[in-house]
């Protein structure tokens, strides 16, 4: 029985490296970045929907001020912040829109991301989260990338964690990464973007109504992509390994809780089966794998523990692409995987049993309404 048991562990591990691709945003060669930066380039609208985000704002404005390719103009969207935000963009000296109250029909982000395209005149519009941070030759790798697409791209950024709650997101990351890269959602029509940067032509977006489209939905990034796609707009998502990274939730567990369970389950629906079920493999062996706690003294234990070991060194792999997580959650992923189960029932409670999430002091009714 054992061996059953190991040999859908290596499934697993196998299932792993099947959904992982490597698709990280190449760096703009120096030529193209030349080119870029010319005359004839196009005009660049950086849009940043911020709230509450006195602590991430700095990090980027900083980064954004010494890009080789310099955006035309930068927006940050004050969204109804209780603190230094607005200050902190007007401080850099960028453009600090402060978003009117909020409709009837949409959620808070669509509504700021709508309200700084509305203030945009570049060609081309980068929206980024507050998050975010820029290495110098990040908007010229993006736009590179846009322009090889020949349509729409988002990059699932490289994380960086300080805390040890941050490292608590490993497993969340990691099914985040398989589920944007897996080969699989190459021509889903419902393949969605990953929202905390994306790159898309103002003509582009303007063609499917941009935000608007979005307007009710809790999962904005996801949906829009399908509109890209069902426009005949392709999607490409990126991994940012070495050019785009962000530190999620600095704020503390509360918001990282709120932050991943909003769309936990929620996202599951747009992946095609393809996905799901390697992913599931590898999530069931990942969990089979912690028998080697309860087994220590058996027949078993060997096995177990090659299957802990396996699934182990995977992470550690794939840690070099997806974020920096610390030494002792990798190992102990067990942690990690807890983790995991109880943003998922506490979605999954939001999502079925009270019928809206939670996100930045707001709740937003699963189909869009707020409350």
């Amino acid at each position: 029985m054992w061996i059953v048991v190991l040999g859908f562990m290596i499934v697993g591990c196998v299932s792993g490296f099947i959904l992982f691709r490597k698709n990280t945003l190449p760096v703009c060669p120096n030529s193209a970045c030349m080119s870029l930066s010319g005359p004839a380039s196009r005009k660049i609208s950086v849009i940043i929907p911020a709230r509450n985000e006195e602590r991430n704002l700095p990090f980027l404005l900083e980064s954004l001020l010494t890009q080789r390719v310099p955006p035309y103009e930068i927006i940050v969207v004050d969204d109804g912040s209780e603190d230094q935000t607005r200050a902190i963009a007007q401080r850099y000296g960028v453009k600090a829109v402060e978003n009117s109250a909020l409709p009837e029909g949409w959620t808070g982000k669509s509504w700021a991301v709508w309200n700084g395209y509305l203030q945009a005149s570049g060609d081309v519009l980068v929206f980024l989260d507050a998050d975010i941070r820029l290495q110098p030759q990040a908007m010229a790798s993006l736009l590179h990338a846009r322009e090889r697409s020949k349509g729409v791209i988002s990059v699932v950024p490289f994380h960086h964690t300080e805390r040890v709650y941050e490292r608590l997101a490993l497993i969340m990351n990691m099914l985040g990464i398989f589920a944007f890269t897996s080969v699989f959602e190459r021509h889903n029509p419902s393949k969605g973007l990953y929202g905390s940067c994306i790159v898309a032509l103002r003509e582009d977006y303007e063609r499917i109504n941009g935000h608007a489209s979005v307007k009710s939905e809790v999962l904005d990034d996801l949906l829009i992509g399908s509109k890209f796609m069902a426009a005949g707009i392709p999607v490409t998502n990126f991994i940012g390994h070495g050019v785009v990274s962000f530190r999620m939730y600095p704020g503390g567990i509360r918001s990282q809780i709120e932050g991943f369970s909003k769309g936990a389950v929620l996202s599951t629906a747009t992946l095609k089966p393809w996905t799901i079920v390697p992913i599931a493999i590898w999530v069931v062996g990942l969990l089979a794998s912690y028998a080697v706690f309860f087994v220590a003294n058996t027949s078993w234990a060997v096995p177990m523990l090659t299957g802990y070991v396996l699934y182990t060194a995977q992470l550690f792999y794939f840690m070099r692409y997806v974020g920096r997580f610390g030494f002792v959650i990798p190992v102990l992923h067990v942690i990690s995987s807890l983790f995991f189960i109880g943003v998922m029932l506490y979605s999954l409670y939001q999502v079925v049993v009270v019928g809206h999430v939670r996100w930045k002091g707001r709740l937003v009714r699963v189909g869009g309404k707020r409350e």
